[in-house]
């Protein structure tokens, strides 16, 4: 591995994350089922999983896909499927099919990201999974939501060039995909968003829905205040490394050494402890800087000023003195330095995970407490199968059932 694991140490330092496992979940007593693969449905799966519910993961004989991938896939699986259970079907067996539906009639959801021919030719599409369960909620991830886009296939960075995030994330003429899988796992969130608003609609109605998530209307939500920026003011939204700024200053300065320090002054009063801070009585006496509009307004000739000053002090300095008053600050950091954070592991932030090689490491939890606890980890990311035979059992296959179909390879179990 090109990459060394983090320390135990910081998977020991997560007390308030496993203990939390052991606190009641909202979400108990939910079973869902989930034909996944990638990232936006198992992002739904992980977050219905990590607030409780029991998330079954119907693999294909040979994996789900994601298992393998090199580069920036190899995180995809460890973290996208933690909290859930493993049962590897033929689904191409009439005899895999069935007991996929006997498992379904035992599930609250069903969540899907597949083309709709491939669920529909297995019968196992909203259509004909409500007949067999009306109250049954049905979660399907997709490109685009119905309409003239859907029959493309959709990824995170076309539905980013093609919904305006990239062109807002480049500079001009250079457009940038976002640094992560924004909208694959915003998509998966809004689909666990709205099989929750299915379950309490269900609770009083008594019956179950089809929930439609789609990356492309995802990103469009995104870019949604740049939208109506264009609105309110008739001005394009210029990209973000080319914007104007709604502050005078909010920016990255290069500083001693040349480290990099994130500094930001966004009111009045921040602006008066700013100047007091550094003793720019100049600046904070200029007529020309009164207001933060009036800040805006001086950037071009105040920034290249303050970038000057500022330069003489260490980040470590700079941050120091913005923590001490209040400031808005931020280090410039590594996603991988992030395993060290302080915050992070002080707080339970990270959960004890072991990867499906065995190893040890810590995994970032869901950004939300329920009171006052973390929603942690109690099962790490499956191995292919793993529970395979304890599901057909909960079916009532009898063993001698399951070792058959495991001889004929229509289901397959971990050893």
């Amino acid at each position: 591995m090109s990459e060394p694991i983090p320390p135990q140490k910081a998977a020991a330092e997560a007390p308030s994350a496993s203990a939390c496992a052991a606190a009641p979940l909202p979400l108990e007593g939910i079973r869902v089922i989930e034909f996944t693969h990638m990232v936006m449905g198992p992002t739904c799966g992980m977050v219905l999983a990590d607030l409780g519910a029991e998330v079954i993961k119907v693999e294909p004989l040979r994996g789900d896909n994601t298992r393998r991938l090199l580069g920036s896939g190899a995180g995809f699986f460890p973290l996208f499927n933690r909290n859930k259970k493993s049962i590897a079907v033929d689904l191409q067996r009439p005899e895999g099919r069935e007991l996929v539906l006997r498992l379904i009639a035992t599930a609250d959801i069903v969540s899907e990201n597949f083309k709709p021919a491939t669920m529909a030719g297995l019968g196992l599409d909203y259509a004909s999974l409500s007949r067999l369960n009306p109250r049954l909620i049905y979660v399907s991830h997709k490109g685009f939501l119905p309409g003239p886009y859907d029959h493309r296939t959709a990824l995170d960075e076309v539905v980013q060039m093609m919904g305006g995030l990239a062109y807002m994330t480049g500079r001009p003429g250079d457009p940038l995909r976002a640094g992560s899988s924004v909208n694959d796992i915003m998509g998966g969130m809004f689909g666990a968003i709205g099989a929750m608003a299915a379950l309490a609609a269900r609770a009083s109605s008594g019956r179950g829905q089809e929930v439609q998530a789609a990356l492309f209307e995802n990103n469009v939500f995104l870019v949604a205040q740049h939208m109506m920026q264009f609105a309110v003011t008739g001005e394009p939204a210029a990209p973000m490394p080319d914007r104007i700024s709604a502050w005078g200053i909010y920016d990255v300065f290069t500083v001693k050494d040349g480290a990099q320090v994130f500094l930001a002054v966004v009111s009045d009063t921040q602006w008066l402890l700013f100047c007091e801070a550094f003793g720019f009585a100049d600046l904070k006496d200029d007529a020309r800087l009164a207001s933060n509009n009036d800040r805006v307004r001086s950037r071009d000739w105040l920034l290249p000023m303050l970038r000057q000053r500022l330069a003489l002090h260490s980040a470590a300095e700079l941050s120091g003195i913005f923590e001490a008053r209040g400031l808005p600050f931020a280090p410039i950091t590594r996603p991988q330095e992030l395993f060290e954070d302080p915050h992070l592991q002080q707080t339970g932030g990270l959960a004890p995970l072991k990867l499906p090689d065995g190893r040890d490491t810590t995994v970032p939890l869901l950004p939300l407490t329920l009171d006052g606890r973390r929603p942690g980890v109690r099962l790490s990311p499956p191995a292919l199968g793993e529970h395979s035979r304890e599901l057909l059992s909960g079916l009532g296959y009898a063993e001698a059932d399951i070792q058959r179909l495991l001889a004929q390879g229509v289901v397959g179990a971990s050893s």
